[in-house]
């Protein structure tokens, strides 16, 4: 059995990083000492302050076991994956010269590194051109797109799908946007038909496509969206924050492929490293494929941005100070596992889905589960059988704190009945949706872990009907 990823960079590895900040310390060598100021108590009693770090640390690491084991594959619960050795590490290295990514003064070496991961990003998606940088996370890289959208067409109403994240009618609440969401259909994807009847109506100014949705991890048929742009002409942003990055995975099944394969005519696209690209919280990125959308970010300030006619980060972005730290870690990455096709990181990607397929097609075997749609991505959701949905619902939470007893952590989600096809025709449909168990099974070491994270289930699902 795979043994799960480390909690921590190994003592090896944290050895390499002690050498790393040595190569970082020879390039300020020529500067002059900067002698100790007197005034400040940890000059006099350096010994001292060690043992008073070493006190606090401790109880910040005494305080962190109270989390859920978010590295082990034993948590197959929420989109968390652990970021890679080699982030962490360039991450720590960064944050002893602890830049801001804003304007070329406080992270110059970061700016350069953020830039040239960012365009590996686009190149992901077939882009050459395009305007892009790092955000905090998801959400903000979204607003930026949809803040974009309503420059180009304001008061224009932003659509998307039933099943997208919620932050997109927050979001469009908080630029003054109209938002309507359009049904899904049985696999949890946008309706093209529904939104169809949408256009029709007019005032559409932006479609959000979602690639990988939050609950069951459905992909949006992009083309069908994309053909009704050239029909009723409105911008197309892909939410690809989840799946973003299986766009290089080669074992989609064909309809999810299908969309993948048309992100590059889309015209804005957000991905969030933090999840599947082996980051540190957070990191995020939108895209824009044309760069001339740039000329609505453009401000003048009195004293940031005159120390070079280079671009500073700062002019294409809505936030401010940003860590250069998390594009050092993105570009270490990247360089350590290139994002190819084929290549060790997209392997890893491939792992997930297989793994998600064979747990999927388990518990369909299973007469004590209900099945929803088979999985597009890594994410699985599936139901409790009983009489009415109420009963399943109640029965998937006690399922959930059962198997969190085992050490086994999953998810719930509350999905439309819908989702799980002729299974719900055998009970009584007294509710709208149903409370199910989802796992985002984002980690490689799922696969090798299933035997044991069915056995475990199994013993909740038993223990939850009081058998």
């Amino acid at each position: 059995m795979m043994r799960p990823m480390s909690l921590t960079p190994t003592p090896d590895q944290l050895a390499l990083l002690q050498h790393a900040l040595d190569r970082l310390r020879e390039g300020f060598a020529p500067l002059p000492d900067a002698p100790a100021n007197s005034a400040r108590p940890e000059a006099a009693a350096p010994a001292r302050l060690d043992a008073q770090i070493q006190t606090v640390l401790l109880e910040a690491a005494a305080r962190l076991q109270d989390n859920f084991p978010y590295h082990h594959p034993l948590y197959a619960g929420q989109m968390l994956k652990p970021p890679h050795p080699v982030a962490q590490l360039a991450y720590a290295l960064a944050m002893s010269v602890n830049p801001n990514n804003h304007a070329l003064d406080g992270g110059r070496a970061s700016s350069a590194m953020e830039k040239e991961a960012v365009a590996q990003l686009a190149t992901m998606f077939g882009w050459r051109e395009h305007l892009g940088h790092l955000t905090g996370g998801g959400t903000m890289a979204n607003l930026e797109a949809l803040w974009i959208a309503g420059q180009l067409a304001p008061g224009a109403t932003v659509v998307a799908s039933s099943q997208a994240h919620y932050t997109h009618a927050r979001i469009s609440a908080v630029l003054g946007l109209p938002f309507e969401s359009v049904p899904c259909d049985g696999y949890g994807r946008m309706d093209a038909g529904a939104l169809e009847r949408r256009l029709a109506k007019g005032g559409v100014g932006c479609v959000v496509a979602t690639m990988g949705a939050t609950a069951t991890g459905a992909v949006d048929p992009l083309g069908a969206i994309l053909d009704l742009r050239a029909k009723h002409g409105f911008r197309v942003h892909a939410d690809a924050a989840y799946g973003g990055y299986h766009v290089l995975a080669g074992n989609l099944a064909r309809p999810a492929a299908a969309a993948f394969g048309r992100i590059a005519e889309v015209d804005s696209i957000v991905v969030d490293p933090h999840k599947h690209g082996l980051q540190p919280y957070g990191c995020g990125c939108v895209l824009h494929r044309d760069p001339s959308v740039g000329r609505f970010y453009r401000h003048d300030s009195p004293y940031t941005y005159f120390s070079s006619a280079e671009l500073h980060l700062g002019e294409i972005s809505l936030e401010c100070s940003r860590p250069g730290a998390a594009a050092v870690a993105l570009w270490a990455t990247q360089r350590l596992l290139p994002l190819e096709r084929g290549g060790e990181f997209v392997r890893g990607l491939e792992a997930s889905r297989e793994a998600a397929l064979e747990l999927h097609a388990t518990l369909a075997a299973d007469p004590r589960y209900m099945v929803a749609m088979a999985p597009e991505l890594d994410i699985v959701v599936w139901g409790m059988r009983a009489p009415s949905v109420s009963e399943s619902s109640v029965l998937a939470r006690r399922v959930f704190e059962e198997a969190a007893k085992r050490d086994l952590h999953l998810a719930l989600a509350e999905v439309p009945i819908g989702f799980f096809g002729g299974a719900i025709a055998l009970m009584h449909a007294n509710q709208p949706t149903v409370t199910a168990l989802r796992s985002a099974l984002m980690k490689p070491e799922h696969r090798e872990w299933l035997g044991e994270i069915v056995a475990r289930l199994g013993e909740a699902a038993d223990a939850a009907r009081g058998e």
